[in-house]
């Protein structure tokens, strides 16, 4: 997670560039920019509409390209790294066994939101059906992020009026607190289904 100045910087380069803040924001660094740019339509700044719109495109847009990496370098030396990481033979299992629910809540899943789409890429699940369920996980994770910010902006702004002295922890537990809530509710639909015995063919 981004310290508390990190996070205040990103705030005024959303204020400042808007939707193509957010858009970025949300294939590169994540939950941050996307709950700002709630913040920022709470504030009237910019349209909600617009915010959610420009977080879901982005996370959409840059998974199709590590997802694209992964399909067509996947003799490359980068993905070649990539596959040599402890983490990667989790995530091959997990998609191996679940491949649309994977493909769904892997952005959810601090850690795991870079090499996932790569793997899946290198994997033979269709491009056709990584675009769809990539899609609608896209806007899923858009509404959730976009939504907390602006139904908490009030309370941000107020938190930050009282507090102002301590404003980039409060910014900076926030953050933690739901990114925190959507990695447990992942990590656990994931656990849930993994550790059932596999079906005897």
């Amino acid at each position: 997670m981004a310290d508390g100045s990190r996070i205040l910087s990103i705030e005024a380069i959303v204020a400042r560039y808007g939707v193509a803040a957010i858009a970025l924001g949300a294939g590169l660094e994540g939950e941050t920019a996307v709950v700002t740019g709630g913040i920022l339509s709470h504030q009237g700044l910019i349209g909600w509409p617009a915010a959610f719109l420009a977080a879901a495109i982005g996370s959409f847009l840059a998974d199709q390209v590590f997802f694209t990496i992964g399909r067509r370098a996947r003799d490359g030396r980068w993905v070649g790294k990539l596959s040599k990481r402890r983490v990667y033979a989790r995530v091959t299992r997990l998609m191996e066994r679940y491949p649309v629910g994977f493909i769904f809540v892997f952005r959810f899943l601090y850690g795991l939101r870079t090499i996932s789409p790569v793997a899946l890429g290198t994997s033979h699940v269709s491009t056709r059906l990584f675009v769809a369920v990539n899609a609608a996980s896209a806007l899923c994770w858009a509404a959730i992020f976009t939504g907390i910010g602006y139904l908490f902006g009030e309370a941000f702004h107020e938190l930050a009026a009282r507090y102002r002295p301590t404003l980039p922890h409060i910014l900076m537990a926030a953050g933690l607190v739901m990114v925190a809530a959507a990695i447990g509710w992942g990590v656990r639909a994931l656990w849930l289904r993994y550790r059932e015995p596999d079906e005897q063919t």
